[in-house]
């Protein structure tokens, strides 16, 4: 069983993180059954966030026994003080515990440090000297916001997408991480659903012994084929590289990870889905896709108002609303 050191806070955790955004969408005994039977096959590390709906009360139910068993991260997006410290008694109370193993601030536009005019920082360092949390961590999107939360030294913990396919710049953040002993915590370890061979997900990821990846679970099935890989950890074989480099052609140039950051859309269009509608279509059931539901939501393409403004947010510099235009035209020809 594969095991990662979170960096300066020495944690140990299973090479397997449960991402529990997805037990939101699950009914309440259904999640408990799979967070109880993460832990019972070994997985000891549990990844939520205040925003994330039900997912801290699921988390609660199912470990409220053996709290001291299992580490847990979650989140806060408060932007002010007061909304940090509500947000942090409520996700206690939901988590039914009196501490939080790594509190992060949840993908802020900016790197919150000692000094700046939002004292979320000294919030954090309060909380620690309180026994409320026992280490401090950033997850993001932006690559600066996150070279700067590496740099700072004022984190112990960084979350940011990372898959193999990654480019150099999420290279240089695990590399930055390994160099200043900060535990990198991988999201998107499938890049939003667009990996879909698991196994080579994690053998990647087997390859940096000090990234965490965090797979979003909902259904037995998707645990299962995890658990599997703690007595039989996939290598990277040559039919495993191959696949690898298959993928990393098939999507290498301009493709959305789906982070959302170019949300909300003055038009209603959905542009985190529909920006990637083609690879989806290839890479997954086409049912889901080409049902009228996401016919109405990729017509409103139509209505885009070319304001630029998910443009400009994207923190990985894509042409959105060409992208979009793209995805559009594509989807058409794969209705007809």
């Amino acid at each position: 069983m594969k095991t990662v050191v979170m960096g300066k806070t020495g944690l140990t955790i299973n090479k397997n993180g449960f991402g529990a955004l997805p037990i939101q969408r699950v009914p309440r005994d259904d999640a408990v059954y799979l967070l109880q039977k993460a832990f019972d096959n070994g997985i000891n590390y549990f990844d939520s966030a205040r925003g994330y709906s039900d997912s801290e009360e699921k988390l609660g139910a199912a470990f409220s026994q053996t709290r001291a068993g299992i580490v847990i991260s979650t989140k806060t997006a408060a932007r002010t003080v007061e909304g940090f410290r509500e947000d942090l008694c409520r996700s206690l109370a939901a988590l039914r515990t009196d501490y939080i193993d790594i509190y992060q601030f949840h993908n802020p536009d900016f790197c919150p440090g000692p000094g700046d005019a939002s004292g979320l920082y000294e919030a954090m360092t309060q909380a620690k000297r309180e026994g409320k949390i026992r280490f401090i961590g950033i997850t993001s999107h932006r690559l600066a916001v996150a070279s700067e939360a590496i740099a700072s030294g004022l984190y112990d913990t960084l979350q940011f997408p990372f898959s193999y396919l990654a480019g150099d710049a999420e290279l240089r953040l695990v590399q930055g991480c390994r160099e200043q002993n900060i535990g990198f915590i991988a999201m998107k370890a499938l890049s939003g659903g667009l990996i879909t061979n698991s196994a080579a997900a994690y053998a990647y990821m087997a390859e940096f012994d000090h990234v965490e990846p965090i797979w979003g679970i909902q259904r037995e099935s998707e645990l299962d084929e995890f658990l599997s890989y703690n007595s039989r950890p996939p290598a990277l074989t040559d039919e495993i590289i191959a696949r690898i480099e298959r993928d990393r052609k098939e999507l290498a140039g301009e493709f959305c990870r789906g982070c959302g950051y170019c949300m909300p859309c003055p038009a209603g269009i959905k542009i985190s889905t529909c920006a990637r509608m083609s690879l989806l279509l290839r890479r997954s059931p086409r049912q889901t896709w080409l049902s009228e539901e996401w016919r109405n939501e990729m017509e409103k393409i139509a209505d885009c108002q070319h304001c630029n403004r998910c443009m400009s947010k994207c923190p990985y510099g894509l042409n959105t609303p060409q992208l979009l235009q793209k995805n559009y035209e594509d989807y058409r020809l794969q209705k007809a």
